[in-house]
This record gives C-alpha cells, structure tokens and sequence, in this order.
C-alpha cells in the first residue's frame, strides 16, 4: 500500500490481528520492510503489525537530500496517523532504532515501548567518515560498489564465508536501493545524536544487538541502555549489525519476550 504524506509516497504493509495493540517495525539504510517477514509473521497472532520503507528506500519515494532525523521521524509520524495509529510498539534496527529514541524523547505519548537494535545514539567523527565514504562509493561506482563491503560490515565473517542464505536477501535490497535515497539517509546519520537526551526517555526500552555488530558494539549499547531509566540491554551471540537475520532464534525469543514482560 502506499500512503501519500509530507510530499512524499510512502510504502507500507499492515497484517496481524484487528483490535490487537499495534507494532510498528523500521529498517535499516539500503533495507525494506521484507527485513521484519519473519518477526512479522512471529507476532501476527498478538499485535496489529505495522511496517514500511522509509523515506529514500525501498518502494517509498526517494527526493533529493539531505534527509535528517527530524524529517523522517515525522514521515512515520504523518504515515501512523494516516493508517490510524494511535500509540504503538515500536521496534527500528539501526537508523529505525536511531529514529526511535528520537520518538522516545519528543514523542513518548505515542509509544507503548522501543525496541532499538543494533543502533547507537550518536555518531562519533570515524562513524560520521563512514557514512561520507558509502556517499563517496556510490557517486563512482553505483550501489553495486557497496554490496560486498555492506555485507562483509554487516555480518560475521563465519557467516560471510559459509554465506548463509540472508546474505543475498541483503544483497538484493542494497541493489535495488535508490542511489539519491542512499545519500540522503547517510547525510541524516552523520548527524546521529539522540545521546544527550536518553534520560528523558521513559516508555519501556530493550536495547539489542548483535555481540559482533561493527557500527553498534556492544559496548556502545550497553551505554546508551544504561543512560535510559530501567532500560534492559541484550547480546544477540554469533551475529554482527543485522541481528534479527542473522541469529533470529535467539533475536526472536528477546524480543517477544520483552513483548511479553509490558
């Protein structure tokens, strides 16, 4: 389905049970909502399930940049309020998760509670180069010159080098990722800082993440979990940055779990 909100198309899905509260799930850079299927489909039974391709990405529309945080945080707003969405689950791996502390901190009266994976709160100088240099790539090369290197960041190597059937799953998305999109979601992540503001936040939060993730260690998010009032914080083993495809046993059991605790 696609909802036409702030000048822009927006590509949505809705499944699971009517009257059931609501879960909104948000991707990761050069994803689409097919990222969440199988957590989708887990919690189909019990929540109302809300998932989309956020500005630049996917089936949405990709205008020229540079997007920022305020900016997409106000597409999922325009986008619940256009399904009908009054307070919500909301579960975002990496910029998804970024966006949901900003959601948190200035928007907690639609929340029931955030699930931020593998997604750190601010974006120190190197994490700023990096997201320059993924621009840099794709205005010489095309998002093709990405693939390998995304996947190599993304994942562990044991399972770059068995490469476990997601890896194309992933592949397939960063291909068919709009180039102008890609720009203008890096240009909103060099400006990565929700840090200062994570005591403000008092919705129930889990914070999760891969035990090898590269751009969110664990470290870092044991920090930021601990900065948010009652915040739990999860290692997903044997996983990187995509944790939710990569160990989805151990990823799918934390979070309905956490689910199941409110």
């Amino acid at each position: 389905m696609k909802a036409d909100v702030n000048g822009i198309s927006i590509n949505y899905e809705v499944s699971g049970s009517e009257g059931k509260p609501w879960i909104t799930f948000a991707h990761a850079l050069c994803n689409n909502l097919t990222l969440w299927d199988e957590q989708a489909e887990m919690l189909k039974d019990d929540y109302r399930v809300l998932r989309y391709d956020h500005r630049g990405l996917g089936q949405s529309s990709a205008p020229e940049g540079p997007y920022t945080f305020p900016m997409i945080i106000d597409d999922a707003l325009a986008l619940m309020d256009h399904v009908g969405v009054d307070k919500t689950h909301w579960c975002g791996l990496s910029i998804g998760g970024m966006m949901g502390y900003g959601l948190a901190q200035d928007h907690g009266d639609r929340m029931l509670s955030l699930t931020a994976c593998d997604s750190r709160p601010d974006a120190p100088p190197d994490y700023q180069d990096y997201f320059q240099h993924r621009i840099d790539v794709a205005a010489a090369e095309g998002m093709e010159g990405l693939v390998e290197s995304t996947i190599s960041r993304w994942f562990t190597p044991d399972s770059v080098e068995a490469n476990i059937p997601v890896l194309d799953k992933v592949r397939a998305m960063i291909r068919s990722t709009d180039q102008t999109g890609h720009a203008g979601c890096c240009q909103a992540l060099k400006t990565l800082s929700f840090g200062s503001r994570l005591g403000e936040i008092s919705v129930p939060t889990m914070i999760i993440g891969g035990a090898k993730d590269k751009g969110a260690p664990p470290e870092a998010l044991a920090e930021a979990a601990a900065a948010i009032p009652g915040a739990k914080h999860v290692v997903v083993p044997d996983a990187g940055h995509i944790s939710n495809l990569e160990n989805p046993a151990d990823f799918n059991a934390a979070l309905k779990g956490f689910l199941g605790s409110l």
